[in-house]
């Protein structure tokens, strides 16, 4: 139940919606699971950060499915060597990968985010103000 619940708040149309609902599943939340609630609460501003972006870019960066594939390719790599003899021969090993990655989405017939996607982000304006530019993805 508490789980379908949260679910709502991605499921919004809209930037404003989508702080309403995370208000209104917290309150709803708040006396019987008063610690999710306040978990909730407490992680407002990470929950609703995917609101400032393009509402097309949604789908793609609440989820974390790109950076789990680049984890298992690192990880996939890394075993078949085994063991490294220092950190630098295995930063080489990860930057040749997300180097590789990065190569495969910009060359890829069908991009993860396209470029007139991506072209929405110069003229999405941000919470701060349209000065101060597009927003982010943090790792």
């Amino acid at each position: 139940m508490v789980s379908a619940m949260i679910r709502t708040i991605f499921a919004q149309p809209d930037q404003a919606s989508v702080h309403a609902q995370l208000e209104q599943v917290a309150g709803q939340l708040d006396g019987r699971f008063g610690v999710v609630a306040d978990m909730l609460s407490d992680a407002k501003e990470d929950l609703c950060a995917f609101a400032s972006f393009p509402q097309s870019h949604w789908t793609k960066i609440w989820s974390n499915n790109p950076l789990e594939r680049v984890n298992a390719e690192i990880k996939r790599r890394t075993r078949v060597v085994g063991i490294f003899p220092n950190d630098a021969s295995a930063l080489r090993l990860i930057t040749a990968v997300c180097v590789e990655q990065h190569d495969e989405w910009i060359a890829a017939e069908r991009r993860y985010l396209s470029e007139q996607s991506m072209a929405q982000l110069a003229s999405t304006p941000t919470e701060i103000g349209p000065e101060a530019g597009p927003p982010t993805l943090m790792a």
